[in-house]
C-alpha cells in the first residue's frame, strides 16, 4: 500500500506546510516562532491572511514582517527540511522593490540611532541627581 506525502526535498511533490516552510528557508529559528507569527498575522500567501497548516506552492507570493523589516517574496523551490543558508536562500526570491524598502528601512534605523547615541557608561549617582532635580523643575513650568 503507498503512502501519499506532502513532504518534499527540493523537488518532489507539489506542496509544503508554511510553517514548515518558513523554518526551513530560515526566516524563523524554530516552527514554533513561524507558526506564532502566521497566527499573528505577520505572514501572507498571496495577498490573504492564513494559517499554518497551508499548504503553499511553487510561484505563490508571500509577505513576511518581521519587526521594522519586510520581505515580498515568490517561492521558487520547496523544502520541510532545514539546510544551509545557500540552500535556504534557492527556495525563494526577492522582489526588488522589497529590497530597496529594507535598505531604505536600515538607513534610516541607522540614521536615527547616530540621532540618539548611546552613552558609554551609566549616570553616577551624583548625576541621576541632578537629572532627577532638573527634570522636576521643568516639570513644575
Amino acid at each position: 500500500m503507498a503512502k501519499s506525502s506532502s513532504k518534499q526535498e527540493s523537488g518532489g511533490t507539489e506542496s509544503v506546510r508554511l510553517d514548515k516552510w518558513l523554518w526551513a528557508a530560515r526566516f524563523y529559528k524554530t516552527r514554533n516562532q513561524a507558526t506564532t507569527a502566521i497566527s499573528g498575522g505577520k505572514v501572507h500567501v498571496d495577498g490573504d491572511r492564513t494559517k499554518p497548516s497551508r499548504a503553499i506552492k511553487i510561484g505563490q507570493t508571500l509577505r513576511i514582517r518581521k519587526g521594522p523589516m519586510e520581505w515580498n517574496i515568490t517561492v521558487n523551490g520547496l523544502s520541510d527540511k532545514r539546510g544551509s543558508a545557500d540552500v535556504a536562500q534557492q527556495l525563494y526570491t526577492e522582489s526588488e522593490e522589497s529590497i530597496e524598502a529594507r535598505k531604505d528601512g536600515a538607513e534610516q534605523r541607522r540614521l536615527a540611532r547616530q540621532a540618539h547615541p548611546i552613552p558609554l557608561q551609566k549616570p553616577t549617582k551624583k548625576q541621576r541627581r541632578e537629572i532627577e532635580k532638573f527634570l522636576r523643575r521643568n516639570r513644575d513650568l
